[in-house]
């Protein structure tokens, strides 16, 4: 048996009010394989913790072997930790969704890099070292070979069966941290649950680094076994976390039949596409709970949703919002502004596209070039991730070369938050006002450089 200690390095900003804010699935999933290996596991999760606090925990677990999540905006924290902790430890490995598509700048600080999924990869990693077997019979994984050169296993085969891969081990997460919080901002405890792996999809701007263009689903009973897992532990609201949830329509009315055949009480939302929907669907999905969908609209310009590889269109994003307003659900959608590629005139559209819809729940945001994405290689320069979020507007820098200044960016952020809040708010006035302000912020930011 083996000590491990796997660490989530992500510090949640003072104040933050998130309606995104989860215990780490993938940290969980492969903490559940490596105890079923025989081993002894415990998470650090920082999302509640000061970078010291956290430092310090680390450091007295001492555990022989440390697993390091990473994604793009973890990556300097994710390296704090691994040099925090070298020489501490027996074994230092990083996984997550930043170390699958970019190992080779990981190797330097990590004895070994799991790239894709990691719940036979960990264990495998474990054995192999603890009984001095050869790394190189292990897929999916990057190290320095005996000459210090990086060496690449090749891509492991993805687990066929996900009925079969233990749920995550939430028991070892702290959940009355999260429960707190959701209680804090006055909405019900909420935890995340994926019923699929992976996107047949293939949006320029989406980073698939762990699961990559694939599309695995697990079975309703499988899927609410664990959503009542989750409520025992004291949640009262699941999200569900597939990159697209509505994808299988027959698939989700099994989940919503077994949820009505079990007597279960919760509410739930999901991620939706704007052509996966149909009245039929969140009908359904309405009588067994489902009371918020998020569609990943991302522009309100057809020309612009054709270069992203969105594969909707503008008229469908309209109809899949509607429909799930009639049926009596909430909704909400994610918008991407100054898109490489975007014009002056295309980002105004989306503004007004995205304002007029039916929301209750509306996110702008810039690109995010991510290493492994065919926008990370169409963007020139260098591409890169600084800064935190603090705020109404994220305070970070995305170096690439492009048309819009960082100022203008914020402020088609602003601009499109402040017309949203115009147009929804219940007072008169704003509704009145909400027009000149558009002409207005329209010539602001046309003359913006």
């Amino acid at each position: 048996m083996t000590s491990v200690l796997l660490i989530y390095p992500y510090f949640n900003p003072s104040g933050d009010r998130s309606i995104f804010r989860f215990p780490p699935l993938g940290v969980g999933y492969v903490a559940a394989s490596l105890k079923n290996a025989g081993h002894e596991v415990s998470i650090l999760d920082c999302t509640f913790m000061d970078r010291r606090s956290a430092l310090e925990e680390a450091a007295q677990a001492r555990a022989e072997v440390v697993g390091i999540y990473s994604m793009v905006t973890m990556k300097a924290d994710s390296l704090i930790f691994a040099r925090h902790l070298r020489g501490r430890c027996r074994l230092l490995i990083a996984g997550g969704p930043l170390p699958s598509s970019d190992p080779a700048s990981f190797v330097d600080d990590f004895d070994v890099v799991i790239s894709g999924e990691g719940e036979k990869a960990a264990p495998e990693v474990l054995d192999a070292c603890g009984n001095g077997h050869n790394l190189a019979a292990i897929p999916g994984i990057a190290y320095r070979d005996g000459g210090g050169q990086p060496a690449f296993t090749g891509a492991r085969p993805f687990e066929a069966s996900l009925d079969g891969i233990p749920f995550p081990a939430r028991e070892l997460m702290p959940n009355d941290r999260y429960i707190a919080y959701w209680k804090r901002r006055g909405g019900p405890p909420t935890t995340t649950i994926m019923t699929t792996r992976g996107c047949p999809f293939s949006c320029e701007f989406c980073s698939n680094a762990v699961f990559k263009v694939s599309y695995r689903q697990r079975s309703p009973a499988n899927v609410v076994d664990e959503v009542e897992q989750a409520l025992s532990l004291g949640y009262e609201r699941i999200h569900f976390a597939d990159d697209v949830f509505t994808l299988k329509k027959e698939r989700v009315i099994g989940i919503c039949d077994e949820i009505t055949s079990r007597r279960l009480r919760f509410r739930w939302e999901c991620l939706a596409r704007a052509d996966s929907v149909d009245r039929e669907l969140v009908s359904a999905m309405k009588s067994a709970g489902c009371d918020r969908i998020f569609f990943g609209v991302e522009s309100g310009n057809d020309t612009m949703l054709r270069l992203m590889g969105k594969r909707i269109t503008v008229d469908s994003a309209r109809r899949a919002v509607q429909v799930a307003r009639d049926a009596g659900i909430s909704t909400g959608a994610f918008f991407i502004l100054c898109y490489p590629g975007d014009t002056d005139d295309t980002v105004l559209s989306t503004l007004r596209f995205a304002t007029s819809l039916p929301l209750d729940y509306l996110s702008f945001t810039v690109p995010y070039p991510l290493p492994g994405t065919p926008l990370y290689e169409r963007v020139n320069g260098k591409r890169e991730w600084r800064g935190r979020s603090r705020g109404l507007v994220p305070e970070h820098s995305l170096v690439f070369k492009g048309d819009f200044s960082q100022a203008k960016m914020k402020f088609a952020i602003l601009k499109g938050r402040a017309q949203f809040l115009m147009r929804r708010g219940s007072r008169r006035y704003l509704a009145v006002l909400s027009r000149p302000f558009e002409a207005v912020t329209d010539l602001v930011f046309r003359l913006m450089r």
